[in-house]
């Protein structure tokens, strides 16, 4: 064989992979890109604007723990053919599927709202009154889930995604050292001034925005509804990986933007930094808005639907996506409920929405813990899985990044107690 027709069969290979590769993306680089939410959107701004470059490091550590975290949920999905609920209550039994069952309903429906807000946010800024864009997001999501068939919801949702790198050029417009970032800020560490309370509250807004409960479920039920096989694992994980990258590099533009333009500045949420950047740049004013919103958007799709496919499978009810309305009633007729319910709560008067969405990323850290632990189990389980255990090292990570969140979780507990511990 010839190096002629060496290269045309590599080629072919590498052509039918790609293909391959193509028809089982999705769910991975959705719910990564979906975790860069409003809620996550604004704490970027807010660390960026506090502590300028010095957590970049922190924010790429993130990106390798949620690929570990979120690679398990396509293997189990596609081994056990079940959603995460589904294999939490056939598992553990009723009394912590109900745990894990309302750990998810409560951290989705606050997360939910963070996600209204920051569109309401984002869209004020162009004078757009909030039951307008409350009622064009309603409509925007019930035809994307009505439409009757998974693949039509993913391809559009993939339309959010693309969308959601719009924060790349703001990046290269406000023309940073790269210097600096290589050989400084993303060196592990401390900012001017050491431990703090706000410190630490960052932090876990930040690890909370990353690695969040909801994911685990969405990702594996996607997983499931799209049909994804056992032989389809390789390309789930290597869209994950993909997701994990798009996540980091849009969390470090954020924190690049605000920290070269905003730094020193208070900053409360990520609609007041685009507003604030406004005067200096207003087409990266409106880069950061029109982010916002599109964040926002996607993060609420993609966690209205993993409390639906949860309830569904726990229920019984039929919950694809590939369901009519009349084939799954029960499954639609909750989506739309949370959906209404969160965009409601929004135009309550006088509600504390900027609290609400940096407490949202602290409380899905707390809550983040026993999540993992279940998953952790379920993948050790070789009855379940089969050759598709967690490995030793596996193993190691994920029990290590399961003990670095207690830990923080449990240091950001103990400031909030004795205010003085770190100061």
């Amino acid at each position: 064989m010839n190096i002629f027709t060496r290269s045309y069969y590599t080629y072919r290979r590498a052509l039918k992979a790609l293909r391959l590769f193509l028809l089982a993306a999705g769910p991975g680089i959705i719910v990564m890109v979906a975790d860069n939410d409003a809620g996550g959107i604004t704490t970027y701004t807010v660390t960026g604007a506090k502590y300028g470059f010095h957590l970049l490091w922190f924010l790429v550590l993130l990106g390798p723990m949620a690929y570990y975290v979120q690679e398990m949920t396509v293997r189990l999905g596609a081994v056990t053919k079940r959603g995460h609920a589904e294999a939490i209550f056939s598992s553990f039994g009723l009394f912590w599927g109900w745990f894990s069952l309302l750990d998810l309903v409560l951290t989705d429906w606050l997360t939910m709202i963070t996600e209204f807000i920051g569109m309401t946010a984002a869209m004020s800024i162009f004078h757009v009154p909030i039951a307008l864009t409350v009622l064009f997001v309603w409509i925007i999501m019930g035809a994307m889930i009505l439409s009757g068939r998974y693949w039509t919801w993913e391809k559009i949702a993939l339309l959010f995604v693309v969308l959601n790198l719009i924060y790349i050029p703001a990046a290269f417009m406000v023309h940073p050292s790269i210097k600096d970032i290589a050989f400084n800020s993303l060196v592990p560490h401390l900012p001017p001034g050491g431990f703090t309370n706000d410190l630490f509250f960052l932090l876990m807004a930040n690890i909370g925005t990353t690695i969040a409960p909801w994911m685990l479920f969405f990702q594996q039920s996607s997983v499931v509804d799209k049909g994804l096989h056992e032989k389809d694992i390789v390309f789930g994980k290597l869209d994950t990986a993909l997701g994990s990258v798009f996540t980091v590099v849009v969390a470090m533009v954020l924190i690049i933007v605000t920290g070269m333009l905003l730094h020193g500045m208070r900053v409360e949420s990520a609609a007041e930094a685009a507003i604030r950047v406004m005067p200096v740049s207003r087409t990266i004013g409106v880069l950061l808005a029109v982010g916002l919103f599109d964040a926002g958007l996607l993060g609420a799709i993609c966690i209205s639907l993993a409390s639906s496919w949860a309830f569904g499978e726990i229920f019984g009810w039929a919950h694809s996506l590939n369901n009519k309305v009349k084939e799954a009633p029960w499954f639609y007729a909750y989506y739309f409920f949370t959906l209404i319910l969160a965009g409601a709560v929004v135009m309550i008067p006088r509600a504390p929405l900027v609290l609400i969405t940096l407490f949202v990323q602290v409380i899905a850290t707390t809550l983040l813990p026993a999540a993992l632990v279940f998953l952790i189990l379920l993948l050790n389980d070789k009855k379940t899985m089969g050759d598709r255990v967690n490995t030793l090292w596996q193993n190691v990570i994920n029990i290590g990044i399961v003990a670095v969140i207690i830990v923080v979780s449990t240091m950001y507990g103990v400031s909030t107690a004795f205010p003085n511990v770190f100061k």
